[in-house]
């Protein structure tokens, strides 16, 4: 294996805000942390320089497995790409040299743990999906398998030693300043530095970080998620559709537009791009602070909770059809689709689980057929008692309400009877 050397090298909005990933254990909790990064001009430079020569040593072992399985229908494996690392290192001390090797060994295994999925989905007949090469844009990640190992988590250096601001120390960057908007329970596992847009940010995974459930709220709840309004439960609350998407839609119409009108290669194209890209961060993270301010209110008002069992990717999928058998209602399928993915049901469904369990709480998704279309009354099921996308009128029993509380109503009787 040959790796090259490189020849180039909001204040209402969260700017650092904490994804929970927790499963428990004998032990405790796992949890990740997410820090924003306030690094120097110098180790910006070098902190993009490390994600680089990374990218670049991915795509070299990446060429070794492709030309290995073409010329000779060999197969290679982790263990014998790590065994290169330190002739790679020994001859380019400047580039691959500088860098931690556990954080090398980590994007070799990443690279590995892409052809276990290829692999995998293989045998179970699915979309292959051969690991393709990492463009400039395509790899913002470099992981670093243990705190201590060529990084330091919270550490102080002579000149930071005067400073109660927290660090982490990086092999080959230096002591960063860490924007710590909370304090870490647990043990410091792995750290990672991302970057997103122009920003840089700090992922440390910690293990035996202790529970911390909830006294219970002796409530029960079913929710229904729509467009209209995001979240609807069977008390009659309602959560509405913040959008973000499209109360952006006219500031990304624009810059997209002016991207388009850039010439290649020019300096205003990465200018307008970096423009592009950060919309597309202000409108993610909107989306991430609701679902977590959402999730927060239920998790502390209910002890039991029941959702829709959504599939989600196969809602959004395209009508447009083939030439042979075009679609129906493209358009309108389309804006649906928009309006959907817009919403972020599969992000707040995720971190909803993921803040429930940490709380002790129970989380149940049913069948979600025929639940905006069943009187909770009578229990007459048919597409014509559901009036309007906001009215349901029963033709059995004339029952009426809102068609969004029938809804999840009928989500928790489901959710019910399934735990009985």
């Amino acid at each position: 294996m040959k790796c090259a050397v490189p020849v180039w090298s909001a204040r209402g909005a969260r700017t650092a805000t904490c994804r929970t990933d927790d499963n428990y254990g004998e032990a405790g909790v796992r949890r990740r942390y997410k820090f924003l990064l306030r690094p120097t001009s110098k180790q910006a430079t070098a902190l993009a320089a490390c994600v680089e020569d990374h990218r670049l040593l991915y795509n070299a072992a990446l060429e070794e497995r492709r030309e290995a399985w073409r010329r000779a229908r060999k197969g290679i494996l982790y263990g014998s790409q790590s065994k290169q690392l330190k002739d790679i290192r020994s001859a380019d001390p400047q580039g691959q040299g500088r860098w931690s090797f556990s954080s090398q060994q980590a994007t070799l295994r990443r690279l590995d743990r892409a052809f276990q999925a290829f692999f995998r989905r293989i045998k179970t007949g699915r979309k292959p999906g051969y690991p393709r090469f990492k463009g400039g844009g395509r790899f913002d990640t470099v992981e670093w398998p243990k705190d201590g190992d060529g990084c330091r988590w919270n550490s102080t250096s002579d000149s930071a030693a005067r400073s109660d601001r927290t660090r982490v120390y990086l092999r080959g960057i230096g002591h960063v300043r860490v924007h710590a908007h909370r304090k870490i329970a647990g043990t410091v596992k792995t750290v990672s530095a991302k970057r997103e847009g122009r920003r840089w940010y700090l992922v440390l995974s910690c293990d035996h970080v202790p529970a911390d459930p909830l006294p219970p709220a002796g409530s029960t709840v079913g929710i229904d998620m729509g467009v209209a309004s995001f979240l609807t439960t069977s008390e009659g609350a309602q959560v509405p559709n913040p959008r973000p998407g499209r109360c952006s839609a006219g500031r990304l119409t624009a810059a997209q537009q002016a991207l388009a009108r850039c010439a290649r290669y020019s300096n205003r194209r990465r200018r307008i791009v970096a423009r592009v890209a950060a919309l597309h961060a202000a409108v993610r993270r909107r989306r991430l602070d609701h679902a977590h301010k959402t999730a927060v209110w239920l998790v502390r008002n209910h002890d039991l909770i029941f959702h829709e069992e959504l599939r989600i990717t196969n809602m959004t999928r395209s009508a447009a059809g083939t030439l042979e058998e075009p679609g129906t209602n493209v358009a309108q399928k389309s804006g649906l689709n928009r309006s959907i993915l817009d919403a972020g049901w599969g992000v707040f469904l995720a971190v909803l689980h993921a803040k429930a369990e940490s709380a002790g709480r129970v989380i149940v998704g049913v069948d979600p057929r025929n639940t905006s279309r069943t009187c909770p009354d009578c229990g007459h099921c048919a597409a014509g008692n559901r009036v309007t996308q906001a009215s349901f009128v029963c033709l059995a029993c004339g029952f009426a309400r809102h068609a969004d509380i029938v809804a999840a109503t009928n989500i928790l009787r489901a959710g019910l009877a399934l735990q009985t």
